[in-house]
C-alpha cells in the first residue's frame, strides 16, 4: 500500500490516525510537528502528506509551502487535517500547496476511504 507521512501534534489524534491507516494496509510515518514534517517528508519521500494546520515550530501551511520548493516534493499531494473550518482558513491551504482539507473530527471510515480515493487520484505513474 502507500507510504504515508502524518504530521499532527496532538498524540491522541496523531495516534488514531496512525491506527486507522495503519490498520488499512499502510505504512506511516508519523511526526509531531510541521519542521519535523518538512524534514522527514525529505528523507522517506512519502506518497500522500496529512498535516494538522496548527502546530508548534512551523505550521502546516509553512511547511507545505517550503516542501512544494523542494522538485522531489512538489508531486506529491498534501492533506490539511484541521478543525478550523472557515472559508478563509481553507482557501489559505489551498493556496499553500494543498489538495484537500478535512475537517476534524472525521471518523476512521472516512478518513480510509477519502486516503483511498486522493492516492487513487495523485498515483504517481
Amino acid at each position: 500500500m502507500a507510504k504515508i507521512l502524518i504530521a499532527e501534534d496532538e498524540r491522541d489524534i496523531r495516534d488514531l490516525i496512525t491506527f486507522t491507516l495503519r490498520f488499512a494496509g499502510h505504512e506511516v510515518v508519523p511526526t509531531s510537528n510541521g519542521e519535523e514534517a518538512y524534514l522527514k517528508a525529505q528523507e522517506v519521500l512519502p506518497d500522500l502528506i496529512m498535516m494538522d494546520v496548527r502546530m508548534p515550530r512551523m505550521t502546516g501551511y509553512e511547511a507545505c509551502k517550503k516542501m512544494k520548493e523542494i522538485d522531489a516534493l512538489k508531486p506529491i499531494p498534501v492533506v490539511f487535517l484541521s478543525a478550523k473550518g472557515q472559508e478563509s482558513e481553507v482557501a489559505a491551504g489551498l493556496e499553500a500547496g494543498a489538495v484537500e482539507y478535512i475537517l476534524k473530527p472525521f471518523a476512521p471510515d472516512q478518513l480510509t476511504a477519502k486516503v483511498k480515493e486522493l492516492l487513487e487520484k495523485y498515483a504517481q505513474k
